[in-house]
């Protein structure tokens, strides 16, 4: 049988793994095991001190790569609202002050949102995912996915500011999409597909 190529996925978010793994699937990459940080050894992360989503998660890959020894794959997403001149941007999931607390980051948006009128509520998620090799190649990639802000929260689905995102061409929000459908468009979506050559070319096959 084969051997597998480990590759750390440089997340605790279960779904995030999930994604990459579909991601895969969907490309008929076999022959690596994604991990995530919870399945290595705890390590110290630097902190997320880059000025651009690519450069945390390069720092965030290398990190990973030099502690493990394994291929890393980390990302770096948020969300850029055009009326709030691109932010939260890196700051996306500390907006609110408490890191990671989507309820009150999303409703921080809405109330500075509050008077904006709906043609000027244009929005995209962004993600950059890097791909570190020990000793070997480093890649980054970004994807947009563009739609606008809506009034208030709306689907159960997805994390982060998804309830409010509604992408272009839709009327539902991110939080009502299908994983599925979710993979074919969305922000991360769009850039793991971009990194699928450089995580085939470690299987050697």
């Amino acid at each position: 049988m084969p051997e597998t190529t480990r590759v750390l996925v440089a997340s605790r978010n279960a779904k995030k793994l999930r994604e990459l793994h579909r991601v895969l699937a969907a490309a008929g990459v076999d022959g690596i095991e994604l991990v995530g940080l919870d399945a290595v050894p705890e390590y110290a992360e630097a902190p997320e001190t880059g000025a651009t989503f690519e450069e945390n998660a390069l720092a965030k890959a290398r990190d990973g790569a030099a502690a493990t020894g394994l291929p890393c794959v980390a990302d770096d997403s948020g969300i850029e609202v055009d009326a709030l001149n691109g932010m939260p941007g890196i700051l996306s999931a500390r907006w609110s002050g408490t890191h990671g607390n989507d309820p009150a980051n999303t409703a921080l948006v809405l109330a500075q949102l509050g008077d904006v009128p709906d043609d000027r509520r244009g929005a995209a998620f962004v993600s950059a995912c890097a791909l570190v090799v020990p000793g070997g190649e480093e890649s980054v990639v970004r994807g947009e996915w563009r739609g606008s802000i809506a009034r208030e929260p709306v689907g159960d689905g997805g994390f982060g500011y998804d309830p409010v995102f509604v992408p272009d061409g839709d009327t539902r929000s991110a939080a009502q999409l299908s994983p599925e459908e979710k993979d074919a468009s969305s922000h991360r979506g769009r850039a793991l597909v971009q990194l699928v050559p450089a995580l085939a070319a470690l299987t050697g096959r």
